[in-house]
């Protein structure tokens, strides 16, 4: 039996002792006994608990691997969060005020990804156990929205009807205004009959979309997402923020830093969660790889009367990133990029005229990184709004304004 003091907790939401040895489910300052195998206490006792620790609000927290840090309490975790972009920004050298945490409230997960598995009885669904492949029932998941939660159920009977004895399915379920929209990947092949079967579900459980490997069933409703007032309907599985509190609070951090800006690029644009509410006062260019999801923003674009010029182009950024002379033509840079970041983009940002880059990110560690590049370039990294979707998880998101030239607001 060994007996630790928590120093830390690491990116993952593991406490880390001096070791390095990893304490799932503890906090910094506690100490803690358990055996330790291989760097790691699987299964500590908490001698002398932190005062920050909670009781986790949900039922399932120790098995399930869905949350890291329900024993801390909110306070705790959003300072947490907060140190993990300023030691990412201080890795690079890099300092800003943070102006704001904002984050999402229990139960206001809008899109998840389920897995379904068929047992002797029926089927279970759920997510997996914390670093394992075991499947974890949640009937009392203090993320998901109730109206999610209320479709687990169905989501069984869609298990029984289309996975295999052997293999997992993944449910991914987003919620629209029209009802779950439903994408199902691993499940056994589409025939008649099961195609008949499938679509017979979506009328009993009145879900708008199921699409199954990528094959649309049936369609009752269009899945309308909201962007800034224009209804989209975005393509299966399309990105997605992962709830509406903080699609809002990223919106309205890109429209501070964008302001009264006449031509706005916004680049790995998606859908247009920013590109729509950007359109109400300003001229957009939005640039994303995906085709699809281009042609879902143009569709909802062309639907609502009032709105500004949006143009689009289908473009691989990495492969192509947009050059300087290419960025003349604005005033304004929106970029969010995927966890990778966007290095090769930011490079030829950091050579362009650009004034003022309004940058949303989902990984601080390669948001420093391109900070780096644009600092060195000249630009004042102006403020960061740390946003966390995803809450009592490791992740975090960020929105920040950079500019050149004295321009802060």
């Amino acid at each position: 039996m060994t007996s630790l003091t928590i120093e830390r907790l690491g990116h993952h939401g593991d406490g880390v002792a001096h070791g390095p040895v990893f304490v799932p489910l503890s906090l910094p300052g506690e100490v803690v006994e358990g055996n330790v195998t291989a760097g790691r206490m699987t299964q500590p006792r908490i001698v002398t608990p932190s005062p920050n620790r909670v009781r986790a609000p949900c039922s399932h927290f120790k098995t399930c691997g869905g949350c890291s840090v329900q024993h801390g309490s909110d306070s705790f975790v959003e300072n947490w969060k907060t140190d993990l972009v300023r030691t990412a920004l201080a890795a690079q050298g890099l300092d800003a005020p943070i102006t704001g945490v904002t984050t999402s409230p229990p139960k206001s997960r809008r899109r998840a990804v389920l897995a379904g598995k068929r047992t002797k009885n029926g089927a279970m669904v759920g997510f997996h156990a914390r670093g394992s492949d075991v499947l974890i029932e949640i009937p009392n998941c203090q993320l998901l929205l109730p109206q999610i939660m209320d479709l687990l159920p169905a989501l069984q009977e869609l298990t029984v009807m289309g996975a295999s004895r052997k293999a997992e399915i993944a449910i991914s379920v987003t919620w629209t205004a029209a009802g779950a929209d439903i994408a199902v990947t691993g499940g056994k092949p589409l025939d008649g009959p099961f195609r008949a079967e499938a679509a017979g579900f979506t009328q009993r459980h009145h879900v708008a979309r199921l699409v199954w490997d990528g094959d649309l069933i049936a369609e009752q409703n269009a899945p309308v997402q909201d962007f800034g007032g224009v209804a989209v309907v975005p393509p299966p599985g399309a990105f997605l923020q992962a709830t509406q509190h903080g699609q809002e609070a990223l919106t309205q951090a890109v429209q501070r830093a964008v302001g009264s800006a006449r031509r706005v690029a916004d680049l790995f644009a998606g859908c247009g969660t920013f590109s729509l509410p950007l359109a109400h006062k300003s001229e957009v260019h939005a640039v994303e790889s995906e085709p699809d999801m281009l042609a879902a923003m143009d569709a909802g674009w062309r639907r609502m009367p009032g709105l500004k010029m949006l143009t689009t182009e289908a473009r691989d950024l990495f492969r192509r990133p947009l050059l300087p002379e290419e960025l003349r033509y604005f005033d304004v840079v929106v970029i969010d990029p995927p966890r990778a970041g966007a290095e090769a983009q930011v490079r030829q940002i950091a050579q362009s005229q650009i004034k003022r880059i309004a940058a949303v990110s989902c990984n601080p560690t390669s948001f420093a990184r391109d900070a780096k590049i644009l600092t060195d370039a000249g630009f004042a990294l102006d403020w960061i709004e740390v946003v966390d979707q995803f809450r009592w998880s490791s992740h975090v998101e960020l929105a920040a304004q950079f500019s050149k030239g004295h321009i802060t607001s």
